[in-house]
């Protein structure tokens, strides 16, 4: 296992008419797993200021971040990768998500809006476990260490 430094992400939490928007960020569509939209740091660039631009980046919106709700941390025990994301909170400010939207970077693929009841189906894999809990949830949680998931 190498030694590589703990890459820091940001996460979105975007509830709109009580639907949770998700992001598949699997160029190529090589995995159905659907995250919340979000991705690494840049130094010297608050949390917010990156988490908003990421956002856009990946889904077309603007949106305003708010609160922390989550902080999760995973790790691929082979390559020694790991990272640290914070959930964060917020509120679509301008835009809709359109089909023809392109992710800059290419990284994301789909973009969807899921019920709580669609979550909690069991048809749709997400990552983290604890995503639904923090969405509909209040406070801020906690959901440690977990082996990465493709």
């Amino acid at each position: 296992m190498s030694k590589r430094p703990t890459r820091l992400a940001t996460r979105a939490l975007i509830l709109h008419e009580d639907r949770l928007l998700l992001v598949n960020a699997y160029p190529g569509a090589r995995s159905d797993l659907w995250c919340a939209p979000g991705g690494g740091v840049e130094p010297g660039t608050s949390l917010p200021v990156n988490l908003a631009r990421e956002v856009h980046e990946e889904t077309g919106l603007s949106v305003t971040v708010g609160a922390p709700a989550l902080i999760n941390e995973f790790h691929d025990p082979v390559s020694g990768f790991h990272q640290v994301d914070i959930f964060f909170r917020c509120t679509i400010t301008a835009g809709a998500i359109n089909a023809s939207w392109r992710d800059p970077e290419g990284v994301v693929t789909q973009r969807r809006f899921f019920t709580r009841a669609d979550l909690e189906s069991g048809r749709i894999r997400f990552k983290p476990d604890s995503l639904i809990a923090t969405a509909w949830g209040i406070g801020i949680l906690y959901d440690p260490l977990e082996v990465i998931v493709r």
